[in-house]
Formats: structure tokens, sequence, C-alpha cells
């Protein structure tokens, strides 16, 4: 299939937000975003503050406040902007730990991933995202999803002169491009791959990931290269919502993120963590890449 663009107007991707990231992004512990969950007057918020202890109450107040102004900032987005997700189901199957993705029919591309190397207490098996997809010796092709999504590039310049107000900008937008994303993945899962079309989740349920399949982003602990920002963009022509990418593989607008799609029902989020000399050797084998330039992107990853 080719690339499919949906584009969410604010207040629709909103109950997505996972205010717990909101918060943490302001210094608040995640008990603090509780407040988000009150639907109802002053007088239901002011009880909430009775559960603090007095010490707390301070700065449960103030997480009050924050999450009042947010709202307000929400609803003035929501006038101009909008935010965009792209995504895309390909035929694949995996190679070892490799990928191999039709871009289009008859033309391939290699997706190469990395697989856990340090020893586990519980001796459970090292993994890759590579093993939840049908290997290419079953002859029997699987399906993968590519996405990625971004707000409005002119939400990045608001409110400049005034630090507060773009911060609050800012860490909106970050929330609102994992919102859309979540809004999206439901209805890939449900109607568009429909693997999961009796799925019947909430949105506390969605957000805790309770579905099946997993979406992995670039630069979380399954899938820590940035580089493969580039494959992504192969697959998907992210310019397409706006998004374009520096020569390090980095996302603009900086509010972005992509990623993959995986349905197996045994699929699970992991750390890589650290790597080897030999798996980086590998890897830039695969990635057709020297040593050093991967080097610069998995630093991290390094023992």
């Amino acid at each position: 299939m080719q690339p499919t663009v949906l584009s969410y107007k604010i207040h629709t991707v909103a109950p997505y937000i996972n205010w717990i990231y909101f918060f943490h992004a302001w210094g608040f512990q995640p008990r603090f975003a509780a407040i988000a969950n009150i639907h109802g007057c002053d007088a239901c918020r002011a009880v909430w503050l009775t559960t603090f202890p007095e010490e707390e109450r301070n700065k449960a107040s103030e997480a009050m406040q924050l999450f009042k102004e947010a709202n307000r900032m929400l609803d003035l987005l929501d006038k101009d902007y909008e935010v965009k997700t792209i995504f895309k189901l390909c035929k694949a199957n995996s190679d070892g730990d490799n990928l191999v993705i039709e871009k289009e029919q008859d033309q391939y591309i290699t997706f190469p991933l990395l697989r856990q190397q340090t020893p586990k207490r519980d001796g459970s098996p090292f993994l890759c995202l590579s093993d939840f997809v049908r290997p290419s010796s079953s002859g029997i092709a699987d399906t993968i999803g590519a996405f990625a999504a971004s707000i409005d590039a002119d939400m990045e310049g608001l409110y400049e002169q005034d630090p507060y107000k773009h911060l609050l900008v800012q860490t909106l937008s970050d929330r609102l491009a994992e919102a859309a994303t979540e809004k999206m993945h439901e209805y890939v899962r449900k109607e568009v791959w429909g693997y999961a079309k009796d799925e019947n989740l909430s949105i506390e349920d969605l957000l805790v990931e309770k579905y099946q399949g997993i979406r992995p982003a670039v630069g979380y602990p399954s899938l820590p290269d940035q580089s493969v920002n580039f494959l992504l963009d192969e697959l998907l022509d992210m310019k397409r919502i706006g998004i374009s990418l520096t020569e390090n593989g980095a996302m603009y607008p900086h509010a972005s993120v992509c990623g993959l799609m995986f349905s197996h029902p045994a699929s699970e989020y992991f750390s890589v963590g650290k790597i080897g000399e030999d798996q980086l050797e590998d890897y830039a084998r695969r990635r057709n890449k020297s040593v050093a330039e991967i080097r610069k992107f998995l630093a991290a990853n390094l023992q």
C-alpha cells in the first residue's frame, strides 16, 4: 500500500495525551498527573488537593494551575493548527537480525536491527525486533507498519518573546505528536491492518499499552539508532507531513516521532542495552556504513 496521511485537529487527539510525561517535563512526579483524570468542577479538584499531605499541597496546587493553563493553550492552538501522521503497511520478513521490507512491488530495503547482548539473570532470550516477524525461510510474507507524526512547524515559533508560554507550547507539542500517533495506531490496528478488529479499550488502557502489538519509536531502547530515520523516510516520504531530516537523521520539527509497528501477540518492548565491538562491527556492515559513523549513533549503547 501507499503511505496514508491522517491529519487531526488538536481537540481530537488531546484526549490521547499522556499527561504523566507532560508533567514530568515540568518537574512534577507522576502522582501529580492524576489531576488530568478529574473531569468535574473546581470543587472536585479542591477535594483532590486534600488527598496530598499538607507539605505537598502547594506543589499539587501548582500542578492544577499548570493543567488549567495547558488546556487553555490547547484550545488556542486548536483554532489554527493540526497534527499530521503518516503510516504505511509493508510486506516484510526477518532475515537474522534484519528486516527485509518491501518498499514498492518487488523493491526491497534491508532494515538492520540490534540484538541484546548483556547476559540476563533470568536466562530469558536475547531479543531483537526481528524476532517478532516471520522469517524469510518460511516462504510466507508477514506485515509490519512504518509511521511518523509531527506538529505543524509554525507552532515551534509561537510565543518566542514569552518564555513561559513558549515552553508550554513546546511541552504540549511533544505530547500532541505522541497522542496523534496513539490515535493513528488505534485506527490502524482496528481498521486498516485489522488484526484487532474487536479491540475495545479505554484511553487509559491504551496509554498503558494493553493492546496487541508494539510501536517502538526511533531513539527508544529497542530502536536506538537515529540514523534509521533515513530508512523510514525511504518508506514514508516524511516531507509529506512536513518532517525534514538533518544530516545526522534528527527530525524537524523537533516535536516529531517515527518508528515501526508490530502485530505479533508476543511482541514486547525491551532495551537493547550495551553491545560489544563485535555487534557494532556487524551492525555497521549491515547498515553499509563505517564503524566510526555508527559508533557516533550508538555511543550510549557501547560498553
